[in-house]
C-alpha cells in the first residue's frame, strides 16, 4: 500500500508540473520550464501559464495587449519573447513582477511610444529588443530600472526623431546600441564618452548631417565591420546619412577605416564623393559673415523690442548677444534669444540703453556687429530738486517738455492736482482737473494723450479759464494714457514753462453697434411684412368680388328683350344737326318697313338697316304683330 501511494503521488506531481496551455508545447528540463506557443493564433497571453516558467516564447501570434495580470507572480521567468505579434498597448507595470527577467523581445509589433511605467520592475534586464515597431517617443526615465545592467539595446527601424540621449549616456554596461533606420537628426557631442564597454554603434540610415567628435572614438580603434576587428575596438556604422563634409568632420576622416561606403551629400563640390576618399584639405569651413542687423532703435521705457542679427557661414553660425553692460544675455522672463539671431526684450528698462553686440561664431571663426538701443524714460513728473514722480500703473508713451519745475514752497498735496475722467463712453470722455490758482501766470492748459496700440501723441490746447475738456473721436475698447499740463510764464527766466498737473489712464467702453443695427433691421423687416400682407389681402378681396359678380351674372334669368322704338347713330366728329337728320331718316325708313309688313307676322327674325352715314343698326328677336292678329285676340 505504501508503494502504491508513493507512485500515485509521483504521477499526480508530474501531471501537475507538466500542465501545458492548449496548442502549446512545454518542455520540463530540470530545473527550468519552457513553454513554446509559436504560430498558434493566440489573441492574448494564455491565462493558464505555469508561474514557474523560466522561458516563454509567444512569437508569431496575434496578441494585441499586454495586461498586468498576464505575467503576475512569474518571478522565475528569464527569457520572454513576444516578437512578431500585433501588440500596440502595454499596460502600466505589465512586467513589474519579472524581477529575474534577462531578455525581453518586443520587436516587430505596433508600439508607438514607451512610457516610464512600461518597463518598471525589470531590475535585471540585459537585452531589450524594440526594433521594427512604430515608436516615435521614448520617455527619459523609461530605462532607469535597468540602467546599470542593460547590455544590448536595439531601437532600429522605428520613427524616432529624438532619443533620450541623457539616458543613453548612462548605460555604463551596454555593448551594442542599434539606432539605425530612424529619423535622428542630431547627436550631442561627447554623449558616448562614458560607454566604456561599447563595442558596436549603428547609426545607419538616419538624417545625420554631422557626427560630433567624441572622446570614445579617439581612445579605441574604430572599424566599419565587426568581422576581423579586435575585441577592444568599436564598430561604427553611419552610412546612408546626408553627411555635410566640412571641417567639423575632419576628426572622423582622420580615423583609420578599411571601407569607403559612406558618401557626402554636401557641399555641392563634394556631393556624391566617398567620404574616405576625400583629402583632408577639402574638408573646409567658411567663417561667419553678418548680412543683416537691426539699425538704431529708439523705444519708450517699458515697451518691447526685437533686435535682429542674421549671419551666414559654413557651418551655420551660432549667434549670441552681449548687453550694453558687457554681460552675456541669457533667456529669462524678460529676455529671449532665438536660434535665428533674434533677441526679444519684452520689457525695456532705462538701463538697457546703449550698444548691444551681436556675435556670430562657428568652427571657422566669428563676426561681431553693434546695435544701438535708445530708451526714453517715462514723462518727467518732477523737477530737478529730486521730487520723486508718482508711480503709474502700466506703460505710457507720453513725452513732456524738458523744462518743468515745481516751487519748493509748494504745500499742496498731489491729490488736489489729480486729473479725473468723467462721463466715459465708447467714443468720448470728459477730462476734469481742479483749479491751479497756486500757479501764477497760466497762459493755457495742454492735454497730451495717446492710445496703447500706437505711438502717435495727440496735443490739445485749452484756454486757461477752462477746468474741463471733452475728448471725442476715441476708439472703443482702447486703453489711453493722458496727461494735463499747465503752460505758464516763469518769472525767473522770463521763459514759458510747463508743469504737469496730473496723468491718468482710462479705457473706453465697448461699443454695441451690431445689436442696435440688428434691432433696426428687425423693425424694418416687420414693416415690410405688414405692408406686403395688406397688399396681398387687398388683391384677394378684389378677386373675390369679381368672382361673385361673375357668378351672379351667370345665374340671373334671361328677360324678354325690350322693344326698340328708336335707334340713334352718331359718328365721330358729326354735329348736332347731322344727328337730327340721321334720326329723322331712320324713323322714316322704319315706318316704311312697318307698312310693308303690315298684316304679316314675323317672329324670330333679324332686321338690319343702314343709317345714312353707313352705320348698321340691327334689331334681333323682334316680333311684329299685325292689326288683324290683335283683333282676333
Amino acid at each position: 500500500m505504501e508503494r502504491l501511494a508513493i507512485c500515485l503521488l509521483i504521477i499526480s506531481t508530474s501531471a501537475k508540473a507538466m500542465m501545458c496551455p492548449k496548442r502549446c508545447s512545454c518542455q520540463n528540463v530540470s530545473p527550468s520550464y519552457t513553454i513554446l506557443c509559436t504560430k498558434t493564433g493566440l489573441l492574448f497571453v494564455p491565462p493558464t501559464l505555469d508561474r514557474r516558467t523560466a522561458e516563454l516564447r509567444l512569437m508569431d501570434n496575434f496578441i494585441t495587449t499586454l495586461r498586468r495580470k498576464d505575467f503576475a507572480n512569474m518571478t522565475d521567468l528569464i527569457h520572454l519573447t513576444l516578437s512578431r505579434n500585433t501588440i500596440s498597448q502595454v499596460m502600466p507595470y505589465a512586467f513589474f513582477d519579472l524581477k529575474g527577467l534577462h531578455a525581453l523581445h518586443l520587436d516587430s509589433n505596433r508600439l508607438t511610444f514607451v512610457n516610464e511605467e512600461h518597463f518598471k520592475g525589470l531590475l535585471n534586464l540585459r537585452h531589450l529588443i524594440l526594433s521594427n515597431n512604430q515608436i516615435h517617443y521614448i520617455a527619459p526615465g523609461s530605462f532607469d530600472d535597468f540602467i546599470d545592467t542593460l547590455e544590448d539595446l536595439d531601437l532600429s527601424y522605428n520613427n524616432l526623431v529624438e532619443i533620450p540621449w541623457e539616458t543613453v549616456g548612462r548605460l555604463s554596461s551596454v555593448n551594442t546600441v542599434g539606432l539605425d533606420h530612424n529619423l535622428i537628426e542630431y547627436v550631442p557631442e561627447g554623449i558616448f564618452s562614458n560607454l566604456h564597454k561599447l563595442a558596436r554603434l549603428d547609426m545607419t540610415s538616419n538624417k545625420l548631417k554631422k557626427i560630433p567628435p567624441d572622446p570614445l572614438f579617439s581612445r579605441i580603434p574604430v572599424y566599419a565591420k565587426s568581422k576581423g576587428s579586435p575585441l577592444t575596438s568599436l564598430v561604427l556604422s553611419f552610412g546612408g546619412n546626408p553627411l555635410h563634409c566640412n571641417c567639423e568632420m575632419m576628426w572622423l576622416r582622420r580615423l583609420t577605416r578599411e571601407d569607403d561606403l559612406e558618401t557626402c551629400a554636401s557641399p555641392p563640390e563634394l556631393m556624391g564623393k566617398y567620404f574616405w576618399s576625400i583629402k583632408e584639405e577639402e574638408f573646409i569651413c567658411e567663417p561667419p559673415m553678418i548680412t543683416h542687423r537691426t539699425s538704431k532703435l529708439e523705444i519708450m521705457e517699458g515697451k518691447s523690442v526685437s533686435l535682429k542679427c542674421k549671419a551666414v557661414g559654413d557651418p551655420d553660425p551660432y549667434v549670441r548677444w552681449i548687453s550694453s553692460d558687457g554681460k552675456l544675455v541669457s533667456n529669462t522672463s524678460r529676455t529671449m534669444s532665438f536660434d535665428n539671431g533674434t533677441l526679444d526684450i519684452f520689457t525695456t528698462r532705462f538701463t538697457d540703453r546703449g550698444n548691444f553686440t551681436c556675435i556670430a561664431s562657428n568652427a571657422a571663426g566669428e563676426s561681431t556687429a553693434n546695435v544701438e538701443l535708445v530708451v526714453n524714460q517715462f514723462p518727467n513728473l518732477a523737477n530737478s530738486t529730486g521730487f520723486e514722480k508718482e508711480t503709474e500703473s502700466g506703460l505710457s508713451d507720453i513725452l513732456t517738455p524738458a523744462k518743468s519745475s515745481i516751487p519748493s514752497n509748494e504745500t499742496k498735496s498731489r491729490h488736489d492736482r489729480k486729473v479725473v475722467v468723467a462721463e466715459l463712453t465708447s467714443s468720448s470722455a470728459l477730462i476734469q482737473w481742479p483749479p491751479q490758482s497756486h500757479i501764477p501766470g497760466i497762459r493755457m492748459y495742454q492735454i497730451q494723450y495717446n492710445s496703447s496700440l500706437d505711438d502717435i501723441l495727440i496735443y490739445r490746447m485749452i484756454p486757461s479759464s477752462s477746468k474741463s475738456f471733452f475728448l471725442s473721436d476715441l476708439v472703443s475698447s482702447r486703453n489711453y494714457d493722458l496727461c494735463v499740463l499747465a503752460v505758464y510764464d516763469d518769472g525767473t527766466t522770463a521763459l514759458t514753462a510747463t508743469r504737469v498737473i496730473g496723468c491718468v489712464q482710462f479705457t473706453t467702453e465697448q461699443e454695441y453697434k451690431q445689436c442696435r443695427s440688428l434691432h433696426a433691421q428687425f423693425l424694418g423687416g416687420t414693416m415690410i411684412i405688414i405692408i406686403g400682407g395688406i397688399i396681398v389681402a387687398s388683391v384677394l378681396v378684389f378677386i373675390f368680388i369679381l368672382l361673385m359678380k361673375y357668378k351672379v351674372y351667370n345665374n340671373h334669368p334671361k328677360s324678354n328683350p325690350a322693344k326698340v322704338t328708336n335707334v340713334c347713330s352718331q359718328t365721330n366728329g358729326s354735329q348736332s344737326g347731322t344727328i337730327g337728320r340721321s334720326s329723322s331718316k331712320l324713323n322714316e325708313r322704319r315706318d316704311s318697313i312697318m307698312q310693308d309688313i303690315s298684316g304679316t307676322s314675323m317672329k324670330g327674325k333679324t332686321i338690319v338697316d343702314l343709317t345714312p352715314d353707313g352705320e348698321k343698326v340691327t334689331v334681333t328677336d323682334t316680333t311684329f304683330i299685325t292689326t288683324n292678329d290683335v283683333l282676333s285676340h
